[in-house]
């Protein structure tokens, strides 16, 4: 591919110079980089940065690859990279992929360079340019969202991670969101499900809904321990603290993939968590989502449940989402008394209709709320929440 210099409002996209070894090693430290380059050298030299000017780059230019250097126009020093890869040309296809500095992040930067070398890669013949990111990079996947690419799946094992596997072997491999856009797509942010929450929380001055973050998971694993929240989940069994931590890591992809937004419940006067709750947006082809919610025993009984779901509606039903759905056990009479206070209406009783312990299968009582339904402003005194309102699905901590 021709060498050329792009430019944006944002950035520049030019080839590497001799000189940009000092800015190289300096962005290369960044812990974050490591984790989501498995080949990057740990430390990153001097001899590093000189070896991928000298030999690196240049191979890549002779290879059909594109390896720009992303600077900053108004000093010409290096924010990042950006490079095309992967060339299939027979398909009209390649692949793209950037890094930013620590100090240049949420400046918009990647996304000017991604949306100007996709820009540069459809003018010299190709039709699609596809880009992969790691489940656990939301960051990434927020790029690839606002230059316009399109979630298309995930790719299983696509590509070996830092170290070997086990017991020595080669490495393990990881799965990466797949996203692509196509010669005639939009260079607009491609649209979304489910939006992020105003100011990034939800609350009433009572209790907060936030999404979760690091150092949430000694509390989703105590909570989700509790035998009567086990009781209520399916399939009926705890997950360990590998499964949690997993679901805290990839609960961004989720929310960004429009299939579920987990949010923390916490006390809106000290920050204290105490719960969770959950929207699933099972059916968007018919507008229909499911809520879930789970509290830690001292926190029941202060109409904590009310509150966050009555929260957690109005957003969906704001973004666009137009029935939600909630499902308990028969016998779970205080969670039922949460939706009847929230505006649900039960709808039906489905025998035997979810796993239960040991193979055997429970009932669900079905609840369904509209838009019309819900109370005209968070309500006062509540009735006390039970242990769990809802069945979490399979597969909810993956």
């Amino acid at each position: 591919m021709p060498v050329e210099v792009i430019e944006t409002e944002r950035v520049r996209l030019r080839p590497y110079r001799e000189s940009d070894a000092a800015d190289l090693v300096t962005g290369m430290a960044d812990p974050d980089l490591h984790r989501f380059l498995p080949d990057l050298p740990d430390p990153y030299t001097a001899r590093d940065a000189v070896e991928w000017i000298t030999r690196g780059a240049p191979a890549a230019w002779r290879r059909g690859w594109a390896a720009y250097a992303m600077v900053d126009p108004a000093t010409d020093r290096v924010i990042g990279g950006c490079a095309l890869s992967n060339p299939l040309p027979h398909l009209g296809q390649i692949e793209i992929g950037y890094w930013v500095t620590a100090s240049a992040r949420g400046l918009g930067a990647a996304t000017s360079a991604a949306r100007a070398l996709t820009g540069y890669a459809f003018a010299h013949g190709y039709g699609r340019v596809e880009l992969l990111t790691r489940l656990e990079n939301p960051a990434s996947q927020r790029v690839a969202i606002a230059a316009g690419f399109h979630r298309e799946g995930l790719r299983r094992g696509a590509r070996p991670e830092r170290g070997p596997g086990v017991l020595g072997g080669p490495p393990e491999r990881g799965d990466r969101v797949v996203w692509a856009r196509l010669v005639d797509d939009p260079s607009e942010p491609s649209p979304r499900l489910l939006p992020d929450l105003p100011g990034g929380a939800l609350t009433d001055g009572v209790v907060t809904l936030r999404p979760p973050r690091p150092g949430d998971e000694p509390f989703l694993h105590r909570l989700h321990g509790l035998p009567d929240v086990v009781a209520s989940s399916v399939p009926p069994v705890a997950p360990d603290g590998a499964e949690v931590a997993l679901r805290v890591a990839r609960s961004a992809f989720r929310w960004l993939a429009g299939e579920r937004a987990d949010l923390v419940v916490t006390d809106a006067a000290s920050g204290a968590p105490a719960g969770d709750i959950g929207l699933y947006y099972s059916e968007p082809s018919t507008g229909q989502g499911m809520v879930g919610y789970s509290l830690l025993p001292e926190w029941r009984g202060r109409g904590f449940a009310t509150r966050a779901v009555v929260l957690l509606a109005r957003w969906a039903f704001d973004a666009g989402v137009l029935r939600l759905i909630a499902g308990t056990r028969p016998e779970n009479a205080a969670s039922q008394r949460v939706l009847a206070r929230a505006g649900f209406r039960r709808e039906g009783y489905q025998r035997e209709r979810l796993p239960g312990p040991a193979g055997t299968r429970v009932d669900d009582v079905l609840y369904a709320l509209l838009p019309a339904d819900l109370p005209p402003a968070a309500p006062g005194a509540v009735a006390p929440a039970g242990p769990v309102g809802w069945h979490r699905p399979a597969g909810a901590f993956r």
